[in-house]
């Protein structure tokens, strides 16, 4: 009897050790949280003391739950924006909102043809067999509809690439998105002689998702995981050596090479009607899926000891980044080409605007895209007399210098 009593001494010690130890780290967690959540929005409410119940004092009607405060509440919860703050970033929303219809409207009025403003609205709502009326339906529309979708599709990608990978200078070629692409366009007119843009849209979506799987898998591999390091290796070992493979292919074909230059370079000219519905489903579906995603990434940016702590699912995350990442850049891709700057920049303006809950940067960044755009696609087509400056040339040349100027304020790219 007195050696039981010997040994469940010891370990009730060590019982209470343990607990001591893990309320310990559950106490640094919290305040590690509480201190970066911060950024997020207005400061955390102070937390009240909350002491234990004394003997012979009657508790108020409420009950214990009403006369003790949680003395760790959830920081997620705790650290919420004021009500102006919500206030202004929801205007700025209706302002993106406002402008972008704006720009929608010259998009489909301004180009190498004078067209007025009644005919382009008659040839929106009725086809009435004119000049004027086939080029706004087939040219003018379909185009300011696919820039719609691409820069969507870009802003967003950026953002989530940006917070999964925890490092504000990424852009969705990262995984080498853009590079598998490219490679399976120049596969399809190359090897197998295929023609027309319907066909080629498919050859460019399975190539972006087959090269995110190898590059993820890639990543994943040994025992550290997935991490956004290992990730960002594996997608810059594969870009170079799909970078080789598209040189080598466009080198021998002269007829790839020809339609690869403009494609390259990034355009929203000549786009037909019927690619737009087969780009929509890819780009709800992934708007969708980033959207969804814009909580457990709050927690992912935490760390991963952090986010685990918050509740955030670190594998599940991860993965249905990448899903929603493969169908954004894919789909733009081979849309437009591999256009740049708009998937570095907008992500870093929208922080810039609304701090780094992603709750509100998907959002905007979801709306700064196309704007960008479309703006960017139609200096291009008023900037040069009787021609058209390609939309890729004219966002790198308005990206560059906008980027530069957020880099040399390293405060506005810190995640």
């Amino acid at each position: 009897m007195f050696g039981h009593r010997a040994r469940e001494g010891p370990r009730r010690a060590d019982d209470a050790e343990r607990c001591v130890r893990g309320s310990a780290r559950r106490c640094r967690l919290r305040e590690a949280a509480d201190g970066r959540l911060r950024r997020f929005g207005a400061p955390l409410r102070p937390r009240p003391v909350v002491r234990p119940p004394v003997k012979g004092v009657r508790t108020p009607p409420g009950g214990a739950a009403a006369s003790a405060v949680d003395p760790n509440p959830d920081p997620v919860a705790v650290g919420r924006p004021t009500r102006s703050r919500l206030a202004l970033r929801g205007g700025g929303l209706l302002v993106l909102g406002a402008l972008l219809v704006l720009l929608v409207v010259l998009s489909t009025w301004i180009g190498t043809r004078d067209t007025s403003f009644g005919q382009v609205w008659s040839a929106i709502w009725s086809d009435d067999g004119s000049y004027a009326t086939g080029v706004v339906r087939e040219l003018r529309l379909p185009r300011t509809l696919v820039g719609l979708m691409v820069g969507a599709a870009l802003g967003t990608a950026g953002a989530v690439m940006q917070a999964v990978t925890r490092n504000p200078l990424a852009d969705p070629g990262l995984l080498g998105v853009n590079a598998g692409a490219s490679a399976a366009v120049v596969f399809g007119i190359g090897v197998l002689g295929m023609a027309g843009f319907a066909s080629l849209v498919w050859f460019s979506f399975v190539g972006a998702a087959l090269t995110t799987v190898i590059v993820y898998v890639l990543g994943a591999s040994g025992r550290a995981g997935p991490t956004p390091v290992r990730l960002a290796l594996a997608g810059a070992a594969v870009s170079a050596s799909l970078g080789g493979v598209i040189a080598g292919l466009t080198v021998f074909d002269s007829a790839t090479y020809d339609y690869m230059r403009f494609w390259m370079i990034g355009s929203l000219a000549g786009r037909e009607p019927a690619l737009v519905m087969d780009l929509l489903p890819f780009v709800v579906v992934g708007l969708v899926i980033a959207l969804l995603l814009a909580r457990p990434l709050n927690a992912l940016g935490l760390g991963e000891e952090l986010g685990e702590a918050l509740g955030a699912h670190i594998a599940r995350t991860r993965i249905a980044s990448v899903v929603a990442v493969t169908l954004l850049c894919g789909a733009a891709t081979a849309a437009a080409g591999p256009i740049g700057f708009v998937g570095l920049v907008v992500p870093l303006v929208a922080r810039w605007l609304t701090g780094p809950d992603l709750r509100w940067v998907l959002p905007y960044s979801m709306l700064l895209a196309p704007v960008l755009l479309l703006a960017s696609d139609i200096v291009g087509r008023v900037v040069l007399p009787g021609d058209e400056l390609e939309v890729g040339a004219v966002t790198a040349l308005i990206g560059a210098p906008v980027f530069i100027a957020m880099v040399r304020r390293r405060k506005e790219i810190s995640l």
